[in-house]
């Protein structure tokens, strides 16, 4: 296939508008015809992150884009990450590598130097692939962002690269978006954009006909695709989480979602399970009776920590105890289990030591440097001889030491070494854990719902339910793909 552009932009009229849905699909038809092609976000906002193979960090989408080109995701796929730590404030991370941390008006005035990396990153994947494919950061029109851009148009004027915009007409005023979005923009700007994609569409097709006829004769663009809206899929999220209820199982599962909770994609393979019943709890709600807790990760331990007991969290937990009940903690929210959260060096704010929750025989020191890492394994929890298989990643700036190490979670293959990781109590209720993903192997997933009570034949395959939604959303997509390729041929 001879596809015309060798770097092409998807930007969107809102945040979640389908930017990354679009972005994969398209790295999936165009890999199925053999190009060689290449994700791309030059900035990305998100508390969702993988690790890369080379040792860095960046926004899951990019890395599930990466999977949808059949490659491994790299930190030039996402050479900005920013991952706030406060409303006001947000780690940055560049080229895989924590640079600092800075409240938005700093970092607005360190773009330019952010900018240097971004083509740095994007000059280095155009040497290597035939086609990049560029994702877009919320919308263009921000005016207040407009000075010193680097995700949306800023990135494509630099490259000078053309642009398709998405918007999500599920929510309603999709040509309000797209005629109110170009308006913000400039000459030179609205000139590169090639056409729309209207994303999420259920419907009699024919009742859209008009509205699309007006856009096109209103703006002078084409649409060039209508995206069906696809119920059930498995991809990551960026950022997203939905409070309620996920399942209707028999195996209850609750979540709090703490204000800077940090990779909740570590509980898709549990939403998908048929036999469990999982809950995202949020401000101002109860925990529900529950089998089994998870506090998951947080960008902010101890602020995080603060707000789970003021939200009367602890004492749901402690009577969750009590009643028999299971309770996990990854990375952050392991971090929550033991005695107490020291922070010398100010990381996540004045530097002090926080009281946790005082469950597991811990104590975590958080440290400057960020340890990044795949590991795989064994569980630990389990007859050795019968014990399953674990993958997953590390993403945390802290060290835990203390007597329930004594307990691991699991044994991790560090080179030549085994490593014991994480924690268990002495009366096996509650188990703590640095290691993201530790649902994703289908395995490790049933040995930890086992080791929580559900007794199931069960199981569930994340990556092999990742792979057919990344199928369904490239076979929904084909109509963009012919008509991108239709705007070439009738110059």
């Amino acid at each position: 296939m001879n596809f015309p552009y060798r770097t092409l932009m998807v930007q969107g009229t809102t945040s979640d508008a389908g930017k990354s849905t679009v972005v994969a699909a398209l790295c999936r038809l165009l890999a199925r015809e053999g190009v060689r092609v290449a994700p791309f976000k030059p900035q990305n906002m998100a508390l969702n992150s993988a690790v890369t193979a080379d040792g860095g960090e960046i926004g899951r989408a990019q890395a599930l884009q990466a999977r949808a080109a059949g490659l491994e995701p790299h930190t030039d796929m996402n050479p900005v990450l920013l991952k706030p730590s406060s409303d006001t404030g947000a780690q940055v991370i560049i080229h895989g590598q924590v640079r600092a941390d800075m409240n938005a008006r700093d970092y607005h005035q360190y773009k330019t130097v952010a900018m240097a990396a971004v083509l740095e990153s994007h000059q280095r994947l155009l040497a290597q692939y035939e086609v990049v494919l560029v994702e877009g950061a919320g919308s263009p029109a921000e005016i207040n962002l407009r000075a010193r851009d680097i995700a949306n148009m800023g990135f494509a004027e630099a490259v000078d690269c053309p642009v398709i915009l998405v918007a999500d007409i599920d929510r309603g005023g999709v040509f309000a978006h797209f005629v109110g979005t170009l308006a913000c923009l400039s000459d030179s700007e609205r000139a590169r954009i090639i056409g729309f994609v209207i994303n999420r569409f259920r419907g009699d097709i024919s009742l859209l006909e008009p509205g699309l006829d007006w856009l096109e004769q209103q703006t002078g663009k084409p649409v060039l695709a209508v995206l069906p809206y696809l119920h059930g899929l498995h991809l990551d999220a960026e950022d997203a989480i939905q409070i309620g209820q996920s399942g209707s199982g028999k195996f209850r599962i609750a979540v709090p979602v703490f204000p800077r909770i940090s990779n909740h994609t570590d509980f898709d393979a549990l939403r998908a399970h048929p036999d469990v019943d999982l809950v995202f709890v949020g401000p101002g709600q109860a925990i529900p009776g529950a089998d089994l807790i998870i506090l998951p990760g947080s960008k902010n331990t101890r602020a995080d920590l603060d707000w789970l007991k003021a939200q009367g969290w602890e004492e749901a937990l402690r009577k969750h105890l009590r009643y028999g009940g299971k309770l996990i903690g990854i990375c952050g929210g392991y971090q929550m289990l033991g005695k107490s959260v020291a922070d010398p060096h100010g990381v996540e704010g004045a530097p002090g030591v926080a009281p946790a929750l005082g469950l597991l025989d811990i104590d975590t020191t958080l440290t400057q440097d960020k340890r990044l890492a795949q590991a795989s394994g064994r569980c630990a929890f389990v007859d050795a001889h019968a014990a399953a298989a674990v993958a997953g990643y590390e993403i945390h700036m802290g060290v835990s030491h203390g007597a329930a190490l004594a307990r691991p979670a699991f044994i991790l293959e560090d080179g030549a070494q085994a490593r014991p990781e994480g924690a268990r109590s002495n009366d096996d209720q509650i188990l703590g854990s640095y290691l993201h993903g530790l649902f994703d192997h289908p395995a490790a997933c049933a040995a930890l719902l086992r080791w929580a009570g559900l007794e199931s034949d069960k199981t569930v395959d994340l990556g092999q339910l990742r792979e057919h939604s990344l199928d369904r959303i490239a076979d929904a997509s084909a109509p963009l793909l012919a008509a991108i390729l239709g705007l070439e041929k009738s110059k």
